[in-house]
């Protein structure tokens, strides 16, 4: 919403250092959290159904299901990325910058959509509980 625009106009050479150092940091900071959130979506909906709370227990799942839907597409599109942009100054792989990218930001918005799902649901799974 921020990187995208701004750095539509920098030079490449920019665009690798920044970018790659971005993801390089991000990939190395965000696991923690994203695993443990994941971890408490499904030890929510493991609770719910424990307990009998048929309702929370489909939203939970149904937010861990968007995540896992994130992770996968993270996991076979965005990581990939992430990888040859933190490399590339030194290791040149024949792909521009601009359109590895380009690739990376034609699935933000269904990454975020995801995880705004998953936090609805889990948020109504909050409401629904007794």
């Amino acid at each position: 919403m921020v990187l995208r625009p701004a750095l539509a106009s920098v030079d490449d050479e920019t665009l690798v250092k920044t970018m790659g150092n971005v993801h390089r940091i991000a990939d190395r900071r965000m696991p923690i959290p994203g695993a443990a959130g994941w971890i408490a979506t499904g030890l929510a909906a493991a609770t719910a159904l424990l307990d009998g709370q048929r309702p929370v227990f489909l939203l939970a799942t149904l937010a861990f299901v968007f995540l896992a839907a994130w992770m996968a597409i993270y996991l076979t599109i965005s990581a990939p990325i992430n990888k040859q942009l933190s490399t590339a100054p030194n290791h040149p792989t024949g792909v521009t910058a601009r359109e590895l990218q380009t690739r990376w930001d034609s699935v933000i918005y269904a990454r975020a959509t995801l995880q705004t799902h998953a936090l609805l649901s889990l948020c109504l799974a909050l409401l629904t509980a007794h």
